[in-house]
């Protein structure tokens, strides 16, 4: 099919884009790799009657490295972010997550901030920015505010960006060390949307216990859903098969998934069950070969 009839503008800065968003409001769209948006308008799904093209704003797509944090702009593609060895050190549940992103040629084109604006809960980056915890940095002509990833999905491919603001990057915290992380998904096929994904993180005292732990999961909910509560009670115990078995059982009963035509609601769970598992186990492996 082809889209409905809209207004092509190629922004030529972000001050224009803004400007042009508060214009029109909810009838523009941003166009970034358009990976999500424009099969939506070829099944006009999506109907926008102006289309702002953001391709050429280049200060969107920097990753700035800070000793505490790294800032990732909302244009910045999948394959630079799979190519930056830095970045991947010390966010290292993107080097798990990335490569089940669709195919090597939508991650040449598709944006972090285009995914995470789309908020598909089914998608593995809303899962990774809620277990990381990062902050969303919202622009408009109004000024500018931020807001923690679990603020920031609201609902079914719905965020709290407002008519005229524009998602315009991303802040993570480095991974602190003796810790580890770990992303795993169960799909169909290679490529296509998670039935059910698992990101963890956990980082050890000196002890070897638990002190930290963060647990989400994609394509159980109509969100990415933080089920790192479960995992509580392991907080200052060691990361024993037992205490992962439970913290399994506790996502199982905690979730909320509806099910669909690929798979029942149970076995959405059993799979949920199963992937806390073996992420935590990888987790704990890798924080307890860290430095």
């Amino acid at each position: 099919m082809k889209p409905a009839p809209f207004k092509y503008v190629r922004a030529s800065s972000l001050d224009q884009a803004l400007s042009l968003k508060a214009e029109h409001g909810d009838e523009a769209r941003f166009l970034a790799g358009g990976q999500s948006l424009i099969p939506s308008m070829n099944f006009r799904l999506a109907r926008p009657s102006v289309l702002i093209d953001i391709n050429g704003l280049a200060e969107l797509g920097s990753i700035d490295r800070g000793e505490q944090e790294i800032r990732v702009g909302a244009l910045t593609r999948y394959c630079a972010l799979e190519r930056n060895g830095d970045f991947l050190k010390a966010c290292p549940l993107f080097a798990d997550a990335l490569p089940h992103i669709a195919h090597p040629q939508i991650r040449n084109r598709g944006t972090i901030g285009g995914n995470l604006s789309h908020a598909d809960p089914a998608s593995e980056l809303p899962a990774v920015t809620l277990a990381m915890k990062a902050r969303m940095k919202l622009r408009s002509v109004r000024g500018e505010r931020e807001l923690e990833a679990a603020a920031f999905f609201v609902g079914l491919l719905t965020t709290d960006i407002q008519d005229d603001e524009m998602l315009v990057e991303i802040a993570f915290q480095r991974q602190p060390r003796r810790s580890g992380a770990c992303f795993m998904e169960v799909a169909r096929r290679r490529g296509d949307f998670a039935l059910a994904g698992v990101a963890a993180m956990l980082a050890l005292d000196e002890e070897g216990s638990c002190a930290v732990i963060r647990l989400t999961c994609c394509g159980v909910g109509d969100t990415p859903v933080d089920v790192s509560a479960a995992a509580a009670a392991m907080i200052g115990k060691p990361c024993s098969e037992q205490a992962i078995a439970a913290v399994a059982a506790e996502v199982q009963r905690v979730i909320e998934p509806a099910g669909n035509v690929h798979a029942s609601v149970d076995y959405h769970r059993h799979v949920a069950g199963v992937l806390v598992q073996r992420a935590l186990r990888a987790a704990h492996e890798r924080a307890g070969h860290g430095s």
